[in-house]
């Protein structure tokens, strides 16, 4: 059985390096806001994150989340906690300690929620008043793969499994695990369609 300790070490280890998440998160709000231009150098990129930072109502909670996960891997005792709540306080963005969140994650505005032993793969978006954690007693969140949209208001529950680019609608409830390519509905959430 493994321990509380070598889990949460498992789980640090496997966060992307933070310079390289957080400009591929920049590219995917720069892509997604229609901003991109594809001249930007390192300078014209770090430039854009500080912008992004400034106007971007998620952006900054996103850094602080990237940062966050980075010093902890280090055991940086304090700051941690200090970034987390920043993130809370500008944007409503509480991002758990155990979340693995691959590189290009776009949060167009703030309240969200993502907890327990959850894993976002790269280039998801996640709209507004949106959950992605547990259920009662478990400690295993979702796993999001690839290209995965989550509507506004969703919640995403449980130890289940969104396939690679699946949608998943306006204030759908997701317990069952969803194929790849598919829009999910309702409450519960059931399959519309596939793309």
């Amino acid at each position: 059985m493994t321990s509380a300790a070598e889990l949460m070490s498992t789980r640090r280890r496997a966060h992307p390096p933070f310079f390289r998440a957080v400009a591929a998160d920049a590219r995917a709000t720069l892509t997604l806001r229609m901003e991109y231009r594809k001249e930007f150098g390192p300078l014209g990129l770090l430039w854009q994150i500080i912008r992004l930072s400034w106007v971007a109502d998620a952006f900054l909670s996103q850094m602080c989340y990237r940062a966050k996960a980075r010093l902890q891997r280090f055991r940086v005792p304090l700051l941690p906690r200090i970034l987390h709540r920043v993130a809370m306080r500008r944007s409503q963005v509480c991002i758990g300690d155990p979340v693995v969140i691959a590189p290009g994650l776009y949060l167009p505005h703030g309240q969200v929620v993502i907890d327990g032993l959850t894993t976002i793969g790269a280039n998801a978006v996640v709209f507004p008043w949106v959950t992605i954690g547990l259920k009662a007693g478990i400690i295993h969140g979702p796993t999001l793969a690839e290209n995965v949209t989550v509507g506004s208001g969703a919640k995403v529950l449980g130890p289940v499994s969104l396939g690679q680019g699946c949608t998943v609608g306006a204030n759908a409830v997701v317990i069952d695990d969803v194929p790849a390519h598919a829009t999910v509905v309702g409450v519960p959430a059931r399959v519309l369609g596939r793309r």
